[in-house]
């Protein structure tokens, strides 16, 4: 399946999928009865061919092919595994596979140490950086992808994937929002325009899932971040 592909695709998809698969046929295996697998938005928001003015929903993959020729391993190892898995829940009798998408997820930290998502703010906070896109970033708190993940395994009506995301807010915005209550951090100087996306959560929201302010959210997250010692306080 993966003959002649370079060795990180072959490393991080290869991985993803076997990885999950194993996962699956374990639990196809102990007669459980339905499996909630967590993907990411990674493996929504990679479409150069979606539609400008449409919004991003479960209906929309990243395109497999342009992350190979874009060399974006990660999200193309999230599209094929998530891919994978969905495929494998409809030819599987007694088990049903759904899948969440969580975009950045932030909020207090449960580890000892700093996962990926945590970077993308913590670098907001501390690197200094002059020039930056402003993007737009979608994120979620780390306590709303657990209500998510509950959410979906426990009502009945839940099927198939859900992007599990809470805010969208411009790299510009997010940092005067941060600015404003942190004013004594090294924040990036300029920012450089580029298109904006959209994606939703609305599927999932009228199953019942909630979240807090983003507000809330960036404050509990800075907080963590000072108590571990990952950011000084300032």
């Amino acid at each position: 399946m993966f003959m002649n592909y370079s060795f990180l695709e072959v490393e991080l998809v290869e991985t993803a999928v076997i990885g999950t698969l194993n996962v699956l046929k374990a639990c196809s295996e102990a007669k459980i009865k339905r499996v909630v697998v967590v993907s990411s938005t990674a493996a929504v928001e990679m479409n150069p061919n979606w539609p400008n003015d449409q919004v991003m929903d479960e209906a929309c993959w990243s395109d497999e092919e342009y992350c190979r020729k874009t060399k974006n391993w990660y999200f193309l190892s999230k599209t094929v595994a998530e891919k994978e898995a969905l495929e494998y829940g409809r030819r599987t009798d007694g088990l049903e596979v759904v899948t969440v998408c969580p975009s950045i997820v932030i909020g207090p930290m449960l580890q000892s140490t700093v996962n990926g998502s945590s970077w993308v703010l913590i670098k907001i906070l501390k690197d200094g950086v002059d020039r930056v896109e402003n993007k737009v970033l979608f994120i979620v708190d780390v306590r709303e992808v657990a209500e998510a993940l509950l959410l979906t395994y426990e009502k009945p009506e839940a099927e198939g994937r859900y992007i599990c995301s809470s805010y969208m807010v411009r790299m510009r915005d997010l940092v005067e929002k941060l600015r404003s209550v942190y004013p004594n951090y090294n924040y990036p100087k300029n920012f450089i325009e580029v298109k904006e996306e959209k994606i939703s959560s609305e599927k999932l929201q009228r199953m019942g899932w909630k979240f807090r302010s983003l507000e809330e959210t960036l404050a509990d997250s800075v907080k963590s971040y000072q108590e571990a010692g990952v950011i000084h306080r300032c």
